[in-house]
């Protein structure tokens, strides 16, 4: 539980089979890249940033008694040159930007939605994606067996 599995399919450039518990999917890159048959990395984490979005509003409104009938979330990603982390001896730098977007749509109070909006970006995907992430790689050799307490890792 909680490991998602990613491995090449062995159809096309870039397919790539997702099993996250029972679910299995496919994920690519656009045609030009790759067979577009699944969406890509990015849309990937867009979706995962906006189902927890919603999630979250949900839980929310639904423990408050909110009259929030639907939520809607779009999001788009782009890489934008910014000045302010450009250092004048340096290239400038490019920002991720994640655009997120949420409708609601219920019988909400100007400061419902002030705290729905404030909830939003306390669900834990932007949690993580927005504070000190850090990512381990291992590479794993599948010809040998996994030894536990090797220094030489």
């Amino acid at each position: 539980p909680g490991t998602v599995i990613v491995e090449e399919t062995g159809t096309g450039a870039f397919a790539q089979r997702i099993t996250a518990g029972t679910h299995t999917f496919i994920a690519d890159e656009p045609i030009g890249v790759g067979d577009d048959t699944g969406p890509g990395p990015y849309d990937l984490l867009l979706a995962g940033l906006g189902a927890c979005t919603s999630m979250t509003l949900r839980m929310y409104a639904d423990r408050k008694k909110l009259q929030l009938h639907h939520v809607r979330v779009a999001l788009t990603h782009s890489r934008t040159h910014s000045d302010d982390c450009a250092d004048p001896d340096e290239a400038p730098c490019k920002i991720d930007l994640i655009e997120r977007r949420i409708e609601l749509v219920g019988d909400l109070t100007t400061e419902q939605r002030a705290s729905l909006a404030v909830i939003a970006d306390r669900c834990p995907v932007h949690r993580t994606l927005a504070g000190d992430l850090r990512v381990a790689t291992t590479i794993e050799d599948p010809e040998l067996p996994p030894q536990e307490g090797r220094a030489d890792r």
